[in-house]
């Protein structure tokens, strides 16, 4: 690690900008014009502990290519959208998104401690990302309160944890205080690429009466550190559930043994692997995207290698906003069933 790296990451903190990067050793002086007109349009940030686990001298390394910036971003295809989920078509009124009857998003912010290259809101997200304003944040929930089929709010953004502790209380506060509402979900990935977030005043707030799971996106073993997992153990004993997130990425983590790698972590950790996410087609992302059969070949290679417990769902967001669906190998063919070695066996299933 060369010395201004080194200072870098002594001082703590964020890298927001290109000459940032180039001081971390992270971008060359001759990339310094291309990557300024990246940031121009889509955010950055890399944390201190994430800055701490790139291995620098790699060009391929898993960590970097999740966060730093690179001219690739720049080439929009023709398939990308810059809603690629649909959030704005189900949007009725502002920091809401309610695409299924029974769960709603509240959108409270638009900031993240990092950004993510492969994104699928990187056209919404960065700083200058609006906060809701107290009365639309009111709008919002009752919003909520006035739809009984609601049973679950999701806290996503940005990224909920990024708000102060008693911003935070008050939304969930308010949000249990809604009968119907049974269950609430944060969506974060704080606890591995900040997890001195995970305070005590953070951690009373979370504290709640009514089931609190917290979704945390982490998508390489790497990400987590002895830190991370403390932070989880954090919220653990404050009474949290945590479900794992990851987005299967090219160059990341296509790779059974990493995901069978992370996935194991996770549940040491008590972190139930929830989602595999396909990458969604979001302007700038084209690298990090494979095949469906690319990823229906690696989830069905994890089939016999991890316990169930350690074994997410394979799922894509349809284009458009139509939600998630289910899109691991089909193990049933006409004549029988294959095993997860490839073997097929016999089956009347007619």
């Amino acid at each position: 690690m060369n010395d201004t790296r080194d200072l870098v990451i002594t001082q703590e903190i964020t890298l927001r900008s290109v000459p940032a990067l180039v001081t971390a050793g992270l971008v060359a002086e001759d990339c310094v014009a291309e990557i300024e007109a990246v940031t121009a349009r889509y955010a950055v940030a890399i944390t201190p502990d994430m800055v701490r686990i790139v291995d620098a001298d790699d060009p391929d390394d898993p960590i970097a290519r999740q966060f730093v910036p690179t001219a690739a971003e720049l080439t929009t295809t023709p398939d990308e959208l810059a809603d690629p989920i649909g959030d704005h078509v189900h949007s009725p009124v502002k920091g809401i998104v309610h695409r299924y009857p029974d769960r709603v998003l509240l959108k409270a912010l638009h900031a993240c401690p990092v950004y993510c290259r492969f994104c699928f809101r990187r056209e919404q997200v960065g700083p200058g990302g609006e906060m809701l304003s107290d009365d639309e944040l009111e709008a919002a929930i009752a919003y909520i309160s006035d739809n009984p089929a609601i049973w679950e709010v999701i806290l996503t953004g940005g990224d909920p944890l990024m708000l102060s502790p008693r911003r935070l209380g008050a939304i969930l506060d308010a949000l249990e205080a809604i009968p119907h509402v049974a269950t609430l979900r944060i969506h974060s990935r704080v606890p591995v690429v900040e997890p001195s977030r995970i305070g005590p005043a953070l951690l009373a707030v979370l504290a709640r009466r009514k089931p609190l799971w917290i979704a945390i996106h982490s998508n390489h073993p790497r990400e987590l550190t002895e830190a991370a997992k403390a932070a989880c153990g954090r919220l653990v004993r404050a009474g949290a559930t945590l479900l794992g997130q990851t987005v299967l990425l090219r160059g990341v983590n296509d790779d059974p043994a990493i995901l069978e790698a992370l996935f194991r972590a996770m549940v040491a950790e008590r972190i139930k692997p929830y989602y595999l996410h396909h990458p969604d087609l979001a302007p700038g992302t084209a690298g990090f995207r494979l095949s469906i059969d690319e990823g229906r070949a690696i989830v069905r290679a994890l089939r016999g290698r991890l316990s169930g417990l350690a074994q997410p769902t394979y799922v894509l967001d349809i284009p458009g906003g139509a939600g998630k669906v289910p899109i691991g190998p089909n193990m049933v063919e006409p004549g029988g069933v294959r095993d997860s070695a490839g073997r097929l066996h016999p089956y009347d299933h007619d």
